[in-house]
């Protein structure tokens, strides 16, 4: 099914049409994705390369990991050091090794500390009910695609009475992140708006940024030809100056999203005020658990004082590439000090961070 989203002479005809459209606007064109699993298409694919000069893709905040706050990463840290024979802390490959001005979870682990990676929170549900004399915590991140296992996870333990399973929530919402870019000045002229999180919250939870900023936007796919379809209908869009939404990712994504999710996470969670990583704190952009279920969320059993911690070292650009400032290969330390064997910023450890995906795929321009 997958091969007609990655046809040559598909791709072909949607370019020169692209092209045609650029042409005609004329002006240079800059759009913006938000997602890591787009910006690992577009620079996998070379698709930067393969547009007219005047159309440019930036990279937005669509790594969760990568903006996970320090603070989180060290009090979590704090936590296990307390209940070191009590506790089992899982996590994300790529949250295991984020960096932070104290160490990383790996570190923790190197101490002698139960720190294991899982590829998603039922692993770390199942872990509790192997071993019911430890608490088990999932350092929980991740965008609304995310949340919506964490919150099915809990209601699991709530209806199942599971009382040795706890997270630590640092979920986070995306489209206040991009508002945050849009209100800080960030010149946009379109958004290739990330498929996974529209599953979740559809086309609605998308459309007061059109209606409030006038920028059009596209939900999209994740294959080639996906994502050269919706420049191409984003180019359509500015070229007729007409805001719109438009959903390019029809076989996956609904007017109204996935509704039951929604409720679920709406009846744990509330909407605050949140920090993100080298961003900032964006208000309305974090989710926390209620406090009528607050015995699931660790951080409700302890007071633990964490200073404020620089998020980035000394010349990590990962901020500015966060922000569609800039690309990777404009960072001094991109490819010579930072690697992913040698990370220096959070945007080089994930898989979904800008930085590593441009050194995976020995991207200079994308």
């Amino acid at each position: 099914m997958l091969e007609k989203y990655r046809d040559k002479k598909v791709a072909n005809n949607i370019l020169r049409e692209i092209f045609q459209e650029a042409k005609e606007i004329g002006d240079e064109i800059r759009l913006m994705d938000v997602c890591g699993t787009h910006e690992d298409t577009i620079t996998r694919y070379g698709i930067r390369s393969l547009l007219p000069k005047n159309v440019k893709i930036l990279a937005g905040p669509g790594c969760p990991v990568c903006i996970t706050p320090v603070e989180d990463i060290v009090m979590m840290m704090e936590i296990m050091r307390r209940e070191k024979e009590r506790m089992i802390l899982t996590t994300f490959g790529d949250m295991y090794r984020i960096p932070t001005p104290k160490g990383s979870f790996a570190d923790l682990r190197s101490e002698g500390y139960d720190v294991r990676i899982v590829y998603s929170i039922y692993d770390s549900y199942k872990l509790a009910l192997k071993n019911k004399d430890k608490i088990v915590v999932h350092f929980s991140p991740g965008f609304e695609t995310t949340t919506a296992p964490t919150a099915g996870m809990l209601w699991e333990a709530l209806e199942r009475g599971v009382k040795n399973f706890r997270i630590y929530s640092v979920h986070r919402l995306t489209p206040p992140a991009v508002e945050y870019l849009l209100r800080m000045g960030t010149k946009l002229d379109g958004l290739i708006t990330p498929g996974h999180v529209s599953t979740i919250i559809g086309v609605v939870g998308w459309e007061h940024l059109t209606e409030k900023y006038g920028i059009p936007q596209v939900i999209s796919g994740f294959e080639p030809v996906d994502v050269l379809l919706s420049i191409l209908m984003l180019l359509r869009m500015l070229k007729d100056e007409k805001a719109a939404i438009e959903n390019e990712y029809t076989r996956a994504v609904r007017y109204e999203g996935n509704t039951e999710a929604q409720k679920k996470i709406k009846d744990i969670f509330e909407v605050v005020d949140a920090k993100w990583r080298a961003l900032g704190v964006i208000e309305n952009s974090g989710y926390k658990i209620r406090e009528k279920y607050e015995e699931y969320e660790i951080r409700s059993y302890y007071d633990i004082e964490i200073p404020s911690l620089p998020d980035l070292e000394r010349g990590c650009r990962c901020g500015e590439v966060l922000r569609g400032l800039i690309l990777p290969y404009e960072c001094p330390l991109f490819g010579r000090v930072c690697t992913p064997r040698t990370p220096v910023g959070p945007c080089m450890v994930s898989y979904e961070g800008t930085c590593q995906i441009f050194y995976k795929y020995g991207s200079l321009y994308g």
